[in-house]
């Protein structure tokens, strides 16, 4: 699914094409997302100017004059960004025309992704409100992670993935992040000392700052918001790496199922 710096990468691609100009028109093929697609969403924004897109966690807000819009891109969404007269496929589900004849077209096969308004502040919204901190800003350190570890027996590696304490360290990275810090995604959060956090934190922001940077990583449903995929998918050393070599040792990569999800590990480098 997109993650973090899948997200950002979306933001980064529709911003500059799309602040500053005005809705002319809204169409809904399909209201049934993961969360129905507001009645009257049409009428609610015709006529505005989108004045911000920014991201929290994994959800993009587009702030308009009055009220924003929530989006996430669930399992499978992805964004981008056609002229108005395009022909829409069978899973894309909501455009949002602009002036300049530019429309932001929501593609989700599998509909999980959410399209939601709000009138209020966003960050105060039901979705965002319990959210943790973001991983590139300046309230996540090792720190926050050593005082809302002590006491879980929780393994860190849903530690991380927990979105009230972090905001998007998704399965991917949390793998990643993991494998550079050295510590096994077994190990019980609240067994880790400070010190080991702090390399841990340090470790999450390289890893994302490094996918963002690199447009994302290639899934087979992503792809950016001028269609190219993104190339962190190259950069990987353990996620999806069963049986091949460790580049840091050279033992075989281990996957273990922790969570119900597939984590990635060398057995040797990581305790």
């Amino acid at each position: 699914m997109p993650e973090l710096p899948e997200v950002e990468t979306a933001r980064r691609g529709i911003a500059p094409h799309l602040e500053g100009r005005k809705v002319t028109g809204v169409v809904v093929r399909q209201r049934q997302l993961r969360w129905p697609v507001p009645k009257g969403l049409g009428k609610t924004l015709a006529g505005q100017i989108l004045q911000a897109v920014r991201r929290r966690g994994k959800y993009l807000l587009l702030d308009f004059e009055e009220g924003s819009l929530i989006l996430h891109l669930g399992m499978s969404g992805s964004l981008r960004i056609v002229p108005c007269e395009t022909p829409p496929g069978k899973h894309d589900h909501v455009d949002i025309a602009f002036s300049g004849d530019r429309c932001l077209r929501l593609t989700d096969p599998r509909r999980f992704g959410a399209v939601l308004h709000t009138r209020g502040d966003p960050l105060q919204h039901a979705r965002l409100a319990g959210l943790g901190p973001e991983p590139l800003g300046p309230a996540f350190d090792g720190r926050h992670l050593f005082t809302l570890s002590r006491g879980r027996r929780l393994a860190v590696k849903p530690f991380i993935m927990d979105s009230k304490v972090v905001v998007g360290v998704g399965n991917i990275y949390a793998s990643e992040a993991l494998f550079l810090a050295g510590i096994h995604p077994r190990r019980p959060a609240g067994r880790i000392a400070a010190t080991r956090y702090d390399r841990l934190a340090t470790c999450i922001r390289q890893v994302l700052q490094a996918a963002i940077d690199a447009g994302g990583t290639t899934l087979r449903d992503f792809t950016d918001s001028e269609g190219r995929p993104g190339y962190f998918a190259r950069q990987l050393h353990v996620y999806g790496r069963e049986g091949e070599p460790c580049p840091a040792c050279g033992a075989a990569i281990r996957q273990e199922v922790l969570g119900q999800r597939a984590s990635y590990f060398c057995p040797r480098c990581q305790r």
